[in-house]
Formats: structure tokens, C-alpha cells, sequence
């Protein structure tokens, strides 16, 4: 059934690629890519789970002991606009694996794909009831949760949001795994590949039109190479398209919603305000559409939410530093702690990097990704519990002991 649904998702990557990009603004390619990747977390899960869910035996005096792994039953689902999709594969594909069923509570500007999602496990062979699409408001998950029947939820979205879900949870004894915001630091220092970290600096800071939680969104740059990175980051922002999501030259499209342009802006402005200097963009786009300018902002003053807060559009922070050890108390001084990337080909800057950076992934010489072979989720403020690989698909699962004399 699994496969099944890969198998839609890829067929059928033309038309819920331009769903998602009617209901959210990414570009149409971006969406017709995350069906694939969809389809690619079905895919593992159904190769793999069997082997991640099998009995581990335990040397023990017992004549057998080993450890168990078994649905928990029904999970509460909260899901974001962002990634419409892939948000909810990444609980369904290991989720319903394990032996689960879900209750999607997704966005409440999805909700054609919220349905359509439903529509593509029933298409595949689920039973009724294994996944069902509750068409609800944010004020009805509690209630939902409160249900002696659902016994875990997952969240991905704001701080809020995983306080509410999360206290909710706990009132109720009740598992939950939370990925929230993230701030994630981009550091480059001067034995780094220049050309290859601007490039994908700008990738990673506007992939999704800016809206993702492990988008780059803070520069930290050795004070040796930081005129010239400025110099092609600006540069490389200045050319990108904004325009039709639907058109395939499109770099940038709308922000989801013309209320994220304007708390966008207003964080902008003030730190702007509070002494950063802007380098390019720092407006709305005037006329149809929610567009922001692909925007730089440098000299950040602490005090600023381009320092503190979680930027969620094409504006990207760019800090100096005189060394590594500097990067690292920058980065670091954040709530959140989900990804970072560091690039540099010093061996023991990269030791350092991967030892001493607060986050739940670091990667080097590359911009963080979600991949289903590896664990996804953060530390700090932005959440706990994992996602993907098999430490995502044993979270909803009792880990049973079993000793037998």
C-alpha cells in the first residue's frame, strides 16, 4: 500500500505540484519536487521499516530476552502550510509503517491538500480511518487531544503552537514530538570554497520563498573573506526572479500570505531601525501578490529581531567574525536549535563545528536537508523528538522489554 502511494505521488507530481503552489505560493517546480520526495519517504519506509521494527535481542541470564516494537494507535497530526506535503509523508510514511493511524489537523489554507492526501492512502489501499483529514480550526485540537483514543501527537509549526500542543500533552500523559522554529546559522570560514558557499547560501535562504524552518537565515562569515561573500551574496540576491510561482523561471515566488508580509516587513524595520544596515531589497513588492525583495541585512544589533527572532521570507543576516570560535558564540546565541551548516575544509574547524554547534543537525560543506535515511528535529527551543530514519519511526512505538526464563 505504501508503494502504492509513491506511485501516485509520482504519476501524479504534475497536478498536486500545482495544488500546493495554488494554495501556497511555492514555485511549481519546488512542488512537483516535493511529491517525489514523498514518494521517496514511502518508498524507504516500505523497504526498511520491517528491519527497523524487528525484534532486538538482548544478552541477558534470561533463555530469551529481547525488545519489542509496537504502535502506540491513534496520532494527533498537526501540520504547517510550508511543505504541505512532505510535513505530512514525514509522519505518514514511517507513522502507518509502524502500525499506526493519523489524525491530520493540517493548515487551515491547505486544505485541498490536506484532502487530497487522504484521497491518494485510500486511492493506495488503506483502510477508511487509517488516515482521516479533520477540516478543524487550531481552537478543537485540545479537545482532540484530550480523546482517551488518541495516544501521542505530533507537531511541526511555531513556538506557540508546540507550547499549546505540547502542555496539552503533558496535562495528559500523553507522547508528543515537537519540531518547531529555527534560526539556523550558515557559517563560512576562509578555507571554504567561496563560489560554492554563495551559491548555495542563497539557495538555502530562499528555497521554499524563504518559509522553512531549516532555511539558512543567518550568515556568519570570517572577517577575512566577509567583503568579498557580501559583495556575490548581494549580487546573487539582486538576480533573482520574483514572479508567477507557476512559471518555470520563477526563482521566488509570494509568501503564503499577505499577513506574513507584513510581520515580515515589520521585523525588517525595526531592525533596521535598531542600527543593522540594509544591503539590498528591504521592501514589499508593490502590487498583486504577497511578494517581499530578496533582502540583506548586515551589522545586526542584538536587540534586533533579525537577531533574536526566526525570519520567515527572503531576508537574509549577515554577521563577521574574527575566527571559529567567534562563529560558534554567534550561532549558538540563539532559543532555537535545529540545523546549522558550516563550511570549511580545516579538519579540526570541522571537528569543532560538529562537537560545539547547539542544533540537531549539522552539516558541512552543504545546507541542511530532511532526508529520510537520517534523524530530523532539533534542540533548544526548537522542539525534541526525532523524525525520519529509525529513530522516527520507533517514536510512536511502545518499546517493549520482554525477558522470558
Amino acid at each position: 500500500m505504501m508503494v502504492k502511494a509513491a506511485e501516485i505521488l509520482e504519476s501524479e507530481k504534475s497536478s498536486l505540484g500545482r495544488l500546493m503552489t495554488t494554495e501556497m505560493g511555492k514555485t511549481l517546480r519546488s512542488a512537483e519536487e516535493e511529491a517525489v520526495k514523498c514518494a521517496w519517504g514511502c518508498r524507504y519506509y516500505a523497504e526498511h521499516a520491517e528491519r527497523f521494527l524487528a525484534d532486538e535481542a538482548v544478552e541477558t541470564p534470561a533463555s530469551r530476552s529481547f525488545i519489542r516494537y509496537q504502535p502506540l494507535g491513534v496520532i494527533l497530526v498537526v501540520m504547517p502550510w510550508n511543505y504541505p506535503f512532505w510535513q505530512v509523508f514525514r509522519f505518514i510514511a514511517p507513522g502507518l509503517m509502524a502500525g499506526n493511524v493519523g489524525l491530520l489537523k493540517h493548515a487551515s489554507n491547505v486544505p485541498q491538500c490536506a484532502l487530497k492526501i487522504e484521497e491518494i492512502l485510500l486511492r493506495a489501499g488503506f483502510p477508511e480511518g487509517a488516515f482521516q483529514t479533520l477540516l478543524i480550526g487550531s481552537g478543537k485540537v485540545d479537545r482532540i487531544l484530550e480523546d482517551s483514543r488518541v495516544e501521542a501527537a505530533t507537531l511541526t509549526g511555531s513556538e506557540g503552537a508546540g507550547i499549546q500542543v505540547g502542555s496539552g500533552a503533558a496535562k495528559r500523559i500523553k507522547k508528543v514530538v515537537l519540531e518547531l522554529g529555527g534560526s539556523d546559522p550558515f557559517i563560512v570560514m576562509p578555507s571554504a570554497n567561496l563560489d560554492e558557499a554563495v551559491k548555495i547560501g542563497v539557495k538555502a535562504r530562499v528555497i521554499n520563498n524563504g518559509q522553512s524552518c531549516i532555511a539558512a537565515k543567518r550568515f556568519i562569515v570570517a572577517e577575512e573573506i566577509a567583503d568579498k561573500f557580501e559583495r556575490a551574496f548581494v549580487s546573487t540576491m539582486q538576480s533573482l526572479k520574483l514572479g508567477d510561482p507557476f512559471d518555470e523561471k520563477t526563482d521566488v515566488g509570494p509568501l503564503a500570505t499577505a499577513d506574513a508580509v507584513t510581520s515580515l516587513h515589520a521585523d525588517v524595520r525595526k531592525t533596521i531601525e535598531a542600527g543593522a544596515k540594509l544591503l539590498t531589497g528591504g521592501k514589499p513588492v508593490q502590487g498583486k501578490g504577497s511578494f517581499y525583495e530578496p533582502t540583506v541585512l548586515s551589522n545586526i544589533p542584538t536587540n534586533s529581531p533579525a537577531y533574536r527572532e526566526e525570519l520567515f521570507g527572503p531576508v537574509a543576516s549577515i554577521f563577521r567574525v574574527k575566527n571559529a570560535e567567534e562563529a560558534i558564540r554567534i550561532a549558538n546565541d540563539s532559543r532555537f536549535g535545529l540545523g546549522a551548516s558550516a563550511w570549511t575544509n580545516d579538519k579540526s574547524e570541522q571537528e569543532l563545528f560538529i562537537n560545539e554547534l547547539e542544533a540537531g543537525m549539522v552539516f558541512i560543506n552543504q545546507m541542511v536537508a530532511s532526508d529520510p535515511r537520517v534523524p530530523f528535529g532539533g534542540v533548544k527551543r526548537s522542539g525534541y523528538g526525532r523524525e525520519l530514519s529509525t529513530y522516527g519511526i520507533r517514536e510512536f512505538t511502545n518499546v517493549k522489554t520482554v525477558w522470558v526464563k
